[in-house]
């Protein structure tokens, strides 16, 4: 990934990186996508599951760059660094673009997740966004966090 491309484009912005705050996120995260998978899924709950736990996908990428010393200023960049993160499934990862297009599509166009769509993404977080979660927590303990290019 070329850093300074995605600086100069303005798609990552220079950050200095506050543990505090990159812990405050990761703990929110953690009790949003909680409370998510505790409601019970059915056509009227799906939409609602579903944009949850995109968020907290999406906001495991702003915890990914804030770690590194960057905010990133678009969707598709917080997915390009989630993509390249060491986790056992690397195939579903391939997903986050499809997962965004139905959130998008949920939010400037009124659609309606649907129980599968909200059942994959539920299935998505038990095993990736859990491991991507454990992966920045485990980093924010590290001293080796911060810019690299």
């Amino acid at each position: 990934m070329n850093i300074p491309a995605l600086v100069r484009t303005d798609h990552l912005r220079p950050k200095t990186a506050e543990p505090a705050k990159i812990r405050s996120l990761l703990d929110s995260i953690e009790r949003n996508s909680k409370v998510a998978l505790a409601i019970p899924l059915n056509g009227d709950t799906a939409t609602v599951i579903f944009r949850e736990l995109y968020e907290s996908i999406r906001q495991l990428g702003d915890a990914a760059w804030w770690q590194r010393g960057y905010e990133p200023r678009n969707h598709d960049v917080y997915m390009e660094l989630l993509r390249e993160m060491p986790v056992k499934n690397q195939a579903a990862l391939r997903q986050l673009p499809r997962y965004k297009a139905i959130r998008h599509d949920i939010n400037y166009r009124g659609f309606r997740a649907s129980e599968a769509q909200a059942g994959e993404i539920v299935e998505f977080w038990n095993t990736n966004g859990k491991e991507l979660l454990a992966l920045l927590r485990a980093q924010q303990k590290s001293p080796s966090s911060g810019k690299s290019g």
